[in-house]
């Protein structure tokens, strides 16, 4: 795997550096957005943009891809998503912002997509786990960095927005100075979300639900954060916990769903993050009129910040369960398109998420947040014991839990170990040498 990594080593520099040009900016227009005093709906709203870019670039990219190549669409989007950045410094309002977050979605995408269908044609049955391993850490470590950056300058100033417009530019060099060619591409179906739902109705309504969910936390935590007065080391930190606890938990809760009844471990997680959500509350303050937290660094912040990882550690790997539950029910053949389709169930819960909990935000005030995870968790739950008691557990011994990250497309779902090998020519040369 080592030799395999390192012969990739252009396209994991690449994709690392967007990642940590996505985790500022991100971030950065969360607080920005509390600093210039737009409400907490209109940031919901341009933080949905990025969202609906995403979903949109995931339908249309296979085939610009098909027609211009790997290489191009690259090197085309992550110059798209670069002048996204300065677009956004330039001008500070929320029409252009929801634009600027709608170009940043679309290229991103389809940066996705050209490096896993990469990743994907070196692989082999033997290292193709442990490349999507590799690829999800350095994905996961490139978004924390992002976030910590936020302490180079005041979110006030442009030279944060300057810094990811030039990230995102340098991550165009080691791809475009590569020698090896670019893969061929193939398309790859997907599951109707009708069919998906026949299949796997918990898999179905928990991917919707943990779109709502990851979509809302990530968007507007940094919100959070600033309007409970925060410094911005302080965010900074909470938000890098969150995003490296959800690497962290991955494996823990993965061994125990292949051990388990996967839906109850579903319920048990979700239920679990939902008491989390909840502490959260409890730790911000007493009452939603009173909740703001002292700037100081008092016993509740600290349990605040625990309660924050705890909370991230069990809610991130969702999407993983509800994807090694679905393929509990389906044939190994249709592993992809599973994921595919449940990808598609994620992407218009993404949508709709910041949008929904910024209006609660706006009804309870800033724990409106944790109001809102409490009771889409709550739902998951539900469903999933009422769906124990509807059907009985599956045994697919092709299906097992596999750590993925929740912006992972049908072509890095091949790098699954569970999935049938699909080696090309190439591919199979690699494999003998």
């Amino acid at each position: 795997m080592q030799r395999e990594v390192t012969r990739s080593w252009a396209l994991f520099i690449g994709i690392g550096t967007i990642m940590i040009a996505h985790g500022l900016q991100m971030q950065l227009m969360g607080i920005r957005s509390v600093v210039e005093n737009f409400s907490v709906v209109v940031t919901g709203i341009f933080m949905s943009g990025y969202f609906m870019g995403y979903f949109l670039g995931s339908n249309t990219t296979p085939k610009l891809v098909q027609k211009v190549g790997h290489i191009r669409v690259f090197a085309a989007f992550a110059s798209l998503a670069s002048l996204s950045a300065l677009l956004a410094a330039v001008y500070v309002n929320p029409i252009i912002w929801t634009l600027s977050r709608f170009i940043t979605g679309i290229s991103l995408v389809s940066c996705y997509i050209v490096a896993e269908s990469w990743l994907n044609d070196r692989a082999t049955n033997k290292n193709r786990g442990q490349l999507l391993s590799a690829y999800m850490i350095i994905l996961y470590i490139g978004l924390g960095i992002g976030m910590l950056l936020l302490n180079v300058s005041d979110p006030k100033n442009y030279e944060p927005f300057i810094l990811v417009s030039v990230l995102l530019s340098l991550a165009l060099v080691p791809i475009l100075l590569t020698k090896r060619s670019a893969p061929k591409f193939k398309k790859i179906g997907t599951i109707s979300v009708k069919e998906l739902y026949k299949i796997s109705p918990l898999g179905t309504v928990s991917s919707f639900c943990t779109g709502l969910i990851h979509s809302a936390f990530f968007s507007l935590m940094a919100v959070y954060a600033t309007k409970a007065n925060f410094t911005l080391l302080e965010t900074s930190i909470l938000l890098f916990i969150a995003t490296m606890a959800g690497v962290i938990f991955q494996g823990p809760i993965g061994y125990f769903s292949d051990k388990l009844d996967r839906r109850k471990v579903i319920v048990v997680v979700t239920f679990l993050s939902a008491f989390f959500s909840f502490l959260a509350i409890i730790f911000a303050g007493s009452s939603l009129i009173n909740m703001y937290l002292s700037i100081e660094l008092s016993v509740n912040k600290f349990l605040f910040f625990l309660t924050i990882g705890l909370y991230a550690g069990l809610c991130l790997p969702l999407f993983s369960l509800n994807l090694a539950h679905t393929n509990d029910f389906v044939s190994k053949e249709k592993f992809v398109a599973a994921g595919g389709g449940l990808q598609l169930i994620f992407g218009i819960g993404a949508i709709s998420g910041p949008i929904v909990c910024s209006l609660f935000m706006n009804w309870f005030d800033i724990n409106g947040l944790f109001i809102f995870l409490i009771i889409v968790h709550i739902a998951i739950g539900i469903f999933g014991i009422y769906r124990m008691n509807v059907r009985k557990v599956a045994d697919n011994p092709d299906s097992t839990f596999t750590p993925v990250p929740a912006t992972i497309t049908p072509a890095g779902l091949e790098l699954d170990p569970d999935t049938p090998a699909n080696l090309d020519s190439n591919q199979t040369e690699q494999a003998k040498n």
